[in-house]
Formats: structure tokens, C-alpha cells, sequence
């Protein structure tokens, strides 16, 4: 009964995640019903089947009636995995300016009144932006994932025109994009906040201090980009899980997103003023290097080729998610 399968995989993708087994339940039960009354187990045609779906009515209109649902900024059908991933990453975001407070306490407990106070203004901060990128993510999945198939939209409509129900390859794990927006949240937080500490470490019997990898002078210019960037991130891990599937639209979308982000992090790190530009005197004064030694010239060749290699994985990085995405969409 494979057109069965299909007219409930119509119906109860449009549904909250939470009641989707229920319901298909409930409708493949009503249907086998239906025909076992009409015409038997045995005697079951093709036409029957479709002559039940006709009756029962366009699978869109169908799962209307089930959720009661018009218009909405966040449909039923996303709003529990709306409010779930909402809910994790202000989890996140506020476990690490946390985490973050602690650490600097215990590092430098004497300034822990300063560091209370910046955390409070980093959660004032930070959890409105999170609120507003996972939001916005969502609200753009609605509407660019929205998008139906003509025959589901009009009035008139036949059973036989119903899709496929995807390959399990073709669908998008919802643990894997709920890990992704994670992981952009945490990068978000983590620059915009503790930037300071993004670099060496330098511990002489005790912690002395950071050698920053980044410009500490020009930093505060870059921020914006670098929020736009990771925020992106959460706009594409977001329309993955609306849509639920690779396709061709799908994959454009991340293609033009994964694009604008690394022109984004090309323009600043191209740039003479984002790395730190005393970054190797600064490690010699914390006595992590000696000029002259092996490891200074290992260090110094790392540091001179950092860009390049970045640019190198940032390449790689889109043309993987490119190609991985259209050979996934091929799937029937």
C-alpha cells in the first residue's frame, strides 16, 4: 500500500514532531477500515485506494484539521522544534558565559566584582541574539521550506501525484543540526565575549596570562562579521531541519550561505589587522619561545602560513558540503 504510505507521510510531515506517530497511526487505521468495509482484504484495487484518499481530502487541508492551524511566524508543524532548539541554545549560551565567569574567577579571583558584572552585561547581551538568530532561522525556514508541491496546494489534486516518500539518506538527522546550531552558538558567544582568551596560555607555576592570536586594537571592527557569520551558520543548520531533507533548493541555499560566509571570513582574515601583529615578540617576552631555537622557527613558520591553511579548509570545507549535498538530493 504504498500510496497509503505516501498520503500519511503528506499528512504528518505538516504536524508537530510530538504527534506524528499517533496520528499515523490513527489515519492508516481509519483507511485499512474503510477499504476492508468497502471491498474486503482481498479483493483491494488501486483505484479503491485512491477512490478513499479523494474522500478523505488534500493531505494539506487534512493535517489543517488535525492541528487547527492557519498563519503563524513559526507554523505548528516547527513550533515544538522551534521551542526545543530555542530552549538549548540559551541553555548554551548561558552555561558558557558561565563557565566563562568561572574560569576567569578562578584564574584571577581578586577581579571576580569585575567579572560578575561583565558576565551580567554578556547575558543581557548574548540571550536576546540567540533568541533573535534562532527565531529568524526558523521564520526563514518557514518560508523558503514552506514551499509545496502545486498539486498539494490546489484544490484539485490525485492520489498518484503524491511524492515519493524521501530515502532515509536523503533525510536530515534532527540530532545533527541541533548539534551544529550548538556548536555556532557556543563560537558565537565564545568571540564575542572571551575573545581575550582566545590564543596561548601561558602558566609559569602559575597562570600569567594570554599571547591573543587576534588583534585586540581592531577586534571590536570585525565583531559584527564574525556574529553575521555564525549566525549564518544557525540560519542554515535551521532551514535543514525545517525542510527535513536534502534537495536541489536546499543545497543552493547552503551553497549561498556557506558562500557569503567564507567572503565574510576571507575580507578579515585577509586583512594585515585582525591577527595580533606582535604575536611572536609577545611569546618570546612570555618566555614560551627563544628567538633563535627550533621551536621559535616552527612556531614562526605555523603563524606565517595560519591564513593560508584556513583559506585551504575553509575551500575544501564548501566544496565537500556542496558535493555531499547534491549527490544526497539525487536520491529517490
Amino acid at each position: 500500500m504504498e500510496m497509503v504510505n505516501r498520503y500519511i507521510y503528506a499528512v504528518t510531515q505538516k504536524l508537530p514532531q510530538a504527534q506524528r506517530k499517533d496520528i499515523a497511526d490513527e489515519l492508516r487505521g481509519l483507511i485499512e477500515d474503510i477499504l476492508e468495509e468497502r471491498v474486503g482484504k482481498g479483493n483491494m484495487k488501486e483505484s479503491d485506494v485512491e477512490e478513499v484518499l479523494l474522500e478523505l481530502g488534500n493531505p494539506r487541508e487534512l493535517a489543517d484539521k488535525y492541528r487547527g492551524a492557519k498563519k503563524y511566524l513559526i507554523g505548528p508543524e516547527l513550533f515544538d522544534s522551534y521551542v526545543l532548539i530555542l530552549k538549548i541554545v540559551l541553555i548554551v549560551v548561558s552555561a558558557s558565559i558561565g563557565v566563562g565567569f568561572l574560569i576567569q574567577t578562578i584564574l584571577d579571583p581578586i577581579s571576580i566584582l569585575d567579572y560578575f558584572i561583565d558576565m551580567i552585561v554578556s547575558l543581557v547581551t548574548a540571550l536576546p541574539m540567540a533568541f533573535a538568530w534562532t527565531t529568524f532561522g526558523f521564520a526563514a525556514g518557514e518560508l523558503f521550506g514552506g514551499i509545496k508541491q502545486k498539486d498539494l496546494l490546489g484544490k484539485e489534486w490525485k492520489p498518484s501525484d503524491l511524492p515519493p516518500i524521501p530515502d532515509e539518506k536523503r533525510q536530515i538527522k534532527r540530532g545533527e543540526s541541533i548539534v551544529g546550531i550548538i556548536f555556532y552558538a557556543i563560537f558565537i558567544v565564545f568571540l564575542s565575549f572571551s575573545s581575550d582568551y582566545f590564543g596561548i596560555w601561558v602558566f609559569h607555576d602559575e597562570f600569567t596570562g594570554v599571547v591573543p592570536f587576534l588583534n585586540e586594537q581592531t577586534y571590536g571592527l570585525y565583531l559584527l562579521f564574525i556574529i553575521l557569520i555564525f549566525g549564518f551558520g544557525i540560519l542554515k543548520e535551521c532551514l535543514k531541519l525545517v525542510i527535513g531533507k536534502w534537495t536541489y533548493k536546499l543545497t543552493i541555499y547552503t551553497i549561498i550561505v556557506n558562500a557569503v560566509s567564507m567572503a565574510g571570513i576571507l575580507f578579515m582574515i585577509s586583512g594585515p589587522d585582525f591577527w595580533n601583529p606582535e604575536f611572536m615578540s609577545e611569546l618570546v617576552e612570555a618566555g614560551v619561545v627563544t628567538v633563535g631555537s627550533e621551536a621559535f622557527d616552527i612556531v614562526t613558520k605555523v603563524w606565517n602560513q595560519l591564513t593560508f591553511w584556513i583559506l585551504i579548509l575553509l575551500i575544501f570545507g564548501l566544496v565537500w558540503d556542496a558535493v555531499d549535498g547534491f549527490i544526497k538530493a539525487r536520491k529517490k
